[in-house]
């Protein structure tokens, strides 16, 4: 009977004592035996079940061991088991040869040792069940691939359709003069469509409209969305003649002519060459690339070195790597050194380069977006959009850290809490706009009064917050009161109105038996904060 999850070994014996005998020793729970008492019959249950391994007699009547396994090792599906010849005959090399030969991958000579045939059959299970295991993780990263591939291709396609909205200023800039000309021939076209003279006058022009559309439809098909121009409105357009260098780091003469005679009607691609790997980095650090054609074997180290000394630099660039020395292991650490693409120059054509540039171009404007997404991403939970300033979520913990840093080194730390005087006025007079620019404008002025080792916050509104680390309470207050005067002093000009603000100001300082905490610190800024405000504001209170 079947064992669930059990792996299978055929034995192969044409004495049924010998097949019972080898059963006896091999009986395990994890092992499920399959008989067969000939060569003929072995070959049937080979093609009918997986099997972990094959342990043979070499002598049987009709196909003998040795015959059996040449045919198991000529077939494409079953060359993969491993044999074991169990034989009686003679242990003489050229007898042994003849097994390996065959395809036996080991010898087991009867009498048997029943632990010499368990530890070699052990052994060949092991090896099978970590087959498994990397065929099922191979199969897992295959379909992870596929998915991945699947996914950026969603991408893709969503960056295009983004693109061809950003496109309608490019469209419209090139399409529309030759769209009118070609409408206006065709309405003329209906006016003398008896004068034939006319009709023939017409064509050349609709001919050259249509014509100068096709080859704008063209640019706009091979796009790159990462390149844009300036244009008359004061807005950027995408650039539909956009220049693409491509550096082909390649020593073979051969190649290098097969590379040119791909791209030579790809008059917006210009190729330029690098021998050996310190060729290649000299020109990368003198001249901007768009992608990289690389070579594996190189007169000088191998395309991998290049990855690597480019990765040491921070050079970030798309590499297609194109080889005709490599396989399978070389694709696999080409790709995990970074390169987008991997192509054999035996295999690979016109179109097939082409597609493998494009592609590579757009991965890296992709991966660029991302990247610019995550940044974006990272300064919007820790920065305030409107002054640029970081925000109150980010100031909790630059709190708590200093805090923690002025208790161990007994430092000081004081917390200044500044808020503008009657701000509602400014935004119910001259509009949030103005507002927005008075906030915007204060803490500029902030940032260009404080050094570089104090932090400046939004906490909110109106409200900022300064934490000023190796500075006690009177220098605090020195501080706050420069920063009373030149609000006070500085008007702030918006669209014709010079608008005067003041600051009210209050300060606390760190204090391990009295502000000893965040909360605490914050709590005493803003009840002098207070008290600075209905002291008539325009006010520092420091509690000094």
């Amino acid at each position: 009977m079947k064992k669930k999850d059990a792996v299978n070994v055929l034995i192969v014996d044409d004495k049924p004592e010998n097949l019972i005998s080898l059963e006896a020793v091999l009986e395990a729970p994890h092992i499920n035996i399959v008989k067969a008492d000939s060569g003929n019959e072995a070959l049937i249950r080979i093609l009918e079940n997986e099997f972990a391994l094959v342990l043979l007699d070499v002598q049987m009547p009709d196909m003998d061991g040795f015959e059996t396994a040449e045919y198991i090792r000529g077939n494409k599906k079953t060359r993969h088991i491993p044999i074991i010849f169990v034989t009686a005959i003679s242990k003489e090399q050229k007898h042994i040869f003849k097994g390996y030969e065959s395809g036996a991958v080991d010898y087991i000579f009867k009498p048997l040792d029943p632990e010499i045939l368990k530890s070699k059959v052990n052994i060949f299970l092991e090896l099978f069940e970590q087959r498994r295991i990397i065929e099922q993780k191979n199969r897992e990263l295959a379909q992870a691939n596929r998915e991945i591939l699947a996914h950026q291709k969603a991408l893709v396609e969503e960056e295009r359709l983004k693109v061809l909205l950003q496109m309608a200023g490019a469209a419209a800039h090139e399409l529309n003069q030759p769209l009118m000309i070609l409408l206006g021939n065709l309405q003329l076209l209906e006016l003398v469509k008896d004068d034939h003279e006319k009709i023939l006058s017409l064509v050349p022009k609709i001919q050259n409209a249509g014509e100068t559309i096709s080859r704008t439809v063209k640019k706009i098909q091979n796009v790159r969305h990462d390149v844009s121009i300036g244009h008359d409105s004061g807005t950027d357009i995408i650039n539909l003649d956009p220049e693409i260098d491509i550096l082909a780091v390649e020593d073979s003469d051969g190649s290098y002519r097969l590379f040119q005679a791909y791209l030579k009607d790809k008059d917006h691609i210009r190729l330029h060459r690098a021998k050996t790997v310190d060729e290649a980095m000299a020109l990368i650090k003198s001249k901007n690339f768009n992608l990289i054609l690389l070579d594996y074997k190189l007169p000088d180290g191998t395309g991998l070195d290049l990855l690597e000394q480019m990765a040491s630099q921070q050079m970030d660039l798309p590499v297609v790597a194109i080889t005709g020395a490599g396989d399978g292991r070389i694709a696999s650490r080409f790709m995990k050194a970074g390169a987008f693409d991997y192509l054999s120059k035996s295999e690979t054509n016109k179109e097939e380069l082409l597609t493998a540039i494009y592609s590579g171009l757009e991965k890296f404007q992709l991966k660029k977006e991302v990247r610019r997404s995550i940044k974006k991403m990272a300064e919007d939970s820790t920065r305030d959009q409107l002054t640029g300033l970081y925000n109150r979520r980010y100031m909790k913990g630059v709190l708590r850290r200093e805090i923690e840093r002025a208790r161990r080194y007994q430092g000081d730390l004081c917390c200044l809490m500044l808020d503008l005087d009657h701000f509602k006025r400014v935004n119910d007079t001259y509009g949030h706009l103005c507002g927005d620019f008075v906030l915007q404008e204060f803490a500029r002025r902030l940032k260009e009064q404080t050094r570089q080792s104090d932090a400046i916050f939004r906490y909110g509104g109106e409200e900022f917050i300064v934490l000023m680390p190796q500075t006690d309470i009177r220098g605090a207050a020195d501080y706050a009161e420069k920063i009373r005067v030149h609000c006070h002093d500085t008007r702030f000009d918006f669209k014709g109105d010079r608008i005067k603000i003041t600051v009210s100001i209050g300060i606390s300082q760190y204090d391990a038996q009295g502000a000893g905490d965040e909360t605490a610190l914050i709590d005493l800024a803003d009840k002098r904060l207070y008290q600075a405000k209905t002291g008539g504001r325009n006010n520092v209170v420091a509690g000094l």
